[in-house]
């Protein structure tokens, strides 16, 4: 027993040298550059490696699939399939004179007519332009994670190995380091926004309060082995503007923090985001609203009204969506950060699902389930592009507004630009929708008929 103790104690002794080192390279590599903003340039190297690594593994997929006569499917892009703008009544029209051959004002009424929605009920459901919306995108190429390799189904045994060394690579090495780095971003956001709350109002308190922000959302950036590239910085959000975003994840937040400064709004939480909110606000003014007062629309407007006047106070961060879309498209924005009539800074955010999937899909995964398929991905990588600073026209509505902001965010970052809610993820379509395409077929009927009898 006695000759097991300095074995045990080497054992220990080298635990503790590993640990240590382990820290002193997170510190000099991660969380120090982090601070002050720079990079060793180690991600990028780490990325480039990656892409290589891919490139080879999707072409053995192939080349075996080839050799060995096995399926293998192409993956298809998220998009809408391609269809010739035309107005219910010229498809109507065209119906009736293939079918019939008589024009269109001569009937009233068609039994063909039916065909119509029945071929738009069909293309809905095969082309749906929701719901696809909020599923992750396939890839073209495979990046050795599981959960995208639905295209290709062959597999050999070099690239099996390959797989499970990554495996061991995401969840031994990378998921701890980057959950010790999550860990140091979040203590410190918590302790240093707590302790410059107690700071008077100031210079000081502001500058101080800023910086620990920055600095903290840095490292949580870098637990996520993010590589953002940033464009146009020069039109990045100013104080008494609100900033608007499609939304693609929640870390969409951190991913703008890490690069500026910004009030957050949102709702009270409990927990351990009940702590973080209460320890942000006390060093900054954020926009924090109770459960009961979030849907009273009129209390929001006030008090973003009343942040965004003063010009003191940092620019407002929104996601006018409300809900996550799987980063193809941007649908609806919601008006009511238009209707304040301050200036907007659109910003648009486009990822690389190539080294791993952003989107959170909230109604299949909860937050603790998507974090994890987060920090076991290769890499978060994207580009945001800060656009020219828009404000509402002298005889312009929110909704046009909203819209148009909508499709310069869409046009920037490569996305298709809908007009659904996204609401529609957890809700079913509303009537107002079915009862204006009753109302479109209704008045080329009764029109047709009025046109007549004055004649």
């Amino acid at each position: 027993m006695f000759l097991l103790l300095p074995f045990d104690s080497l054992v220990v002794s080298l635990l503790g040298i590993s640990i240590t080192v382990l820290f002193t390279l997170l510190l000099v590599f991660i969380i120090v550059p982090a601070i002050f903003g720079v990079s060793f340039g180690i991600r990028k190297v780490y990325m480039k490696t990656l892409l290589k690594i891919f490139q080879w593994a999707t072409l053995r997929i192939e080349r075996g699939a080839k050799e060995k006569n096995h399926p293998l499917y192409k993956p298809y892009i998220n998009g809408i399939i391609a269809k010739e703008p035309t107005s219910l009544e010229e498809e109507i029209k065209e119906i009736r004179r293939s079918g019939s051959g008589k024009a269109l004002d001569t009937p009233e009424f068609e039994l063909s007519d039916i065909f119509y929605f029945c071929r738009k009920g069909i293309e809905t459901i095969m082309d749906d332009e929701v719901t696809k919306r909020f599923s992750a995108e396939e890839l073209e190429s495979w990046n050795l994670l599981s959960r995208t390799n639905y295209n290709f189904q062959y597999i050999s045994l070099r690239l099996t190995v390959l797989w499970g060394l990554g495996v061991l690579i995401r969840y031994c090495f990378l998921l701890p380091l980057r959950i010790a780095l999550a860990f140091t971003g979040i203590s410190l956001l918590v302790t240093g926004t707590t302790v410059v709350g107690y700071l008077p109002n100031g210079r000081c308190k502001e500058f101080l309060s800023r910086h620990v922000h920055l600095m903290c959302y840095r490292i949580c950036v870098r637990a996520l082995t993010a590589i953002i590239t940033y464009h146009d910085r020069e039109n990045r959000p100013r104080n008494g503007g609100i900033c608007v975003a499609n939304h693609t994840s929640p870390i969409d937040v951190i991913i703008l923090a890490s690069d500026g400064y910004y009030a957050m709004v949102g709702q009270i939480h409990g927990g351990l985001m009940g702590v973080i909110q209460r320890a942000m606000v006390k060093a900054c003014p954020h926009v924090w609203f109770e459960r009961s007062e979030v849907k009273d629309r009129h209390l929001v407007a006030k008090r973003l009204t009343e942040h965004v006047q003063d010009k003191s106070k940092l620019p407002i961060l929104i996601f006018p969506e409300g809900t996550c879309i799987n980063n193809t498209s941007v649908m609806m924005f919601k008006k009511g950060s238009f209707e304040i009539g301050a200036t907007v800074y659109p910003v648009a955010i486009k990822y690389d699902p190539q080294f791993g999937d952003a989107f959170w899909n909230s109604s299949k995964y909860g937050m603790v389930t998507y974090l994890l398929r987060m920090m076991t991905s290769w890499a978060i990588v994207c580009s945001v592009w800060y656009l020219p600073p828009m404000t509402r026209q002298p005889e312009e509505d929110a909704v046009h507004f909203a819209n148009r902001v909508k499709s310069a965010i869409a046009r920037q970052g490569g996305l298709v630009d809908l007009l659904w809610d996204g609401g529609l993820k957890r809700e079913k379509v509303k009537d107002a929708f079915k009862e204006e395409q009753q109302k479109l077929y209704s008045k080329m009927i009764v029109g047709n008929h009025e046109d007549r009898s004055r004649s």
